[in-house]
C-alpha cells in the first residue's frame, strides 16, 4: 500500500475526516454518530481506509465478517461494507489501490476470502459491484429482492446470507426502516423522512440497530439501511423524501389507513 492512504485508529479517529461527508467546521450529527460507531469497531478488526487528503472522497470500509453488522456468515472471511472514490479523483487508480490493499491484509491474516452485498441490478447505495467482479467477486448467494451476496474466496469455501435475511417479510404493517450508525448520511435522511411522515400523517417506525446480535438476525438483506412496507421488504437503499412518496403511493390508499 502507498503513502497516499491512512488507516484510521483510535489515536487519529477524532481529527481525520469521514470521507461521506467531508467534516465541516460545525458539528454534524451523521458525522459524529459515524464516527462513535467506528470507534467502537476499530478493536474488533474493522478497517476504515482512505485517501490522505482533507478534500477527498475515496476510502474503504471493510472487517471480520463475524464482527460486521450485516446478516451474512462464513468461518473466517471478511465483509467490506463501503468502497467509494468520487470526482475529481477518479481514474486515478485510487480504487484498484484500495481494493488491492483490502484483498492483500485479508490474505495476509490468512482468511477465507472477502465479500460483498450486491445485487441482480446495481444499487445506488451499495459498492459497484462491477469494479468488484473485476477481481474475481461472484454470486455465491441470493435472497429477497434480488439481492446478491458476491464473494472472492481465497481458500474455496464460500459465505451465505443467514436464514433468516432471505425471511423478507415482517409483521408490522408500516413503513419501518432498520438502521445502524455506519453511514453518515442516515441521521439526516430520517429527520426528513419522520418530518415528512408526520405531515401527511403516515404512520412509521424507526427501528436503531444498536447491536451485532441484532444485526445478524434481521429478516432481510443489510448494509446499513433497509426498509420494509406492508409487511415486506422493499429496498437497502437510503431513501429521501421523494422515493418515500412514491413507495406509499405504489399502494392502494386503504392499506395505508
Amino acid at each position: 500500500m502507498g503513502t497516499h492512504f491512512i488507516d484510521l485508529s483510535p489515536e487519529n479517529i477524532s481529527d481525520e475526516h469521514l470521507c461521506c461527508i467531508i467534516r465541516r467546521r460545525t458539528s454534524h450529527p451523521g458525522i459524529e454518530a459515524k464516527r462513535r460507531w467506528l470507534a467502537d469497531r476499530l478493536a474488533e478488526g474493522h478497517v476504515f481506509r482512505k485517501l490522505d487528503d482533507p478534500s477527498a472522497t475515496v476510502f474503504i470500509e471493510y472487517a471480520p465478517l463475524e464482527t460486521a453488522w450485516v446478516p451474512i456468515e462464513g468461518d473466517g472471511w471478511s465483509y467490506l461494507y463501503c468502497l467509494w472514490v468520487l470526482s475529481p479523483h477518479r481514474g486515478k487508480g485510487y480504487g484498484r489501490a484500495l481494493m488491492e490493499s483490502c484483498l492483500a491484509d485479508v490474505k495476509a491474516q490468512g482468511r477465507s476470502g472477502v465479500c460483498m452485498l450486491g445485487a441482480k441490478r446495481q444499487k445506488a447505495w451499495l459498492s459497484d459491484q462491477s469494479f468488484a467482479k473485476k477481481f474475481g467477486f461472484q454470486c455465491v448467494d441470493t435472497s429477497v429482492g434480488g439481492y446478491e451476496l458476491l464473494a472472492l474466496s481465497f481458500d474455496g469455501s464460500v459465505p451465505q446470507f443467514c436464514p433468516n435475511a432471505k425471511r423478507g417479510t415482517i409483521d408490522q404493517q408500516e413503513l419501518t426502516i432498520y438502521h445502524d450508525a455506519q453511514c453518515p448520511f442516515i441521521v439526516p435522511a430520517l429527520e426528513k423522512i419522520r418530518a415528512y411522515c408526520k405531515e401527511v400523517c403516515v404512520p412509521f417506525t424507526i427501528v436503531p440497530v444498536e447491536r451485532l446480535e441484532q444485526a445478524k438476525s434481521l429478516p432481510c438483506p443489510f448494509n446499513n439501511w433497509a426498509v420494509f412496507y406492508q409487511g415486506d421488504f422493499q429496498t437497502v437503499d437510503l431513501l429521501d423524501v421523494t422515493h418515500v412518496k412514491k413507495l406509499l403511493t405504489r399502494c392502494p390508499p386503504a392499506s395505508r389507513t
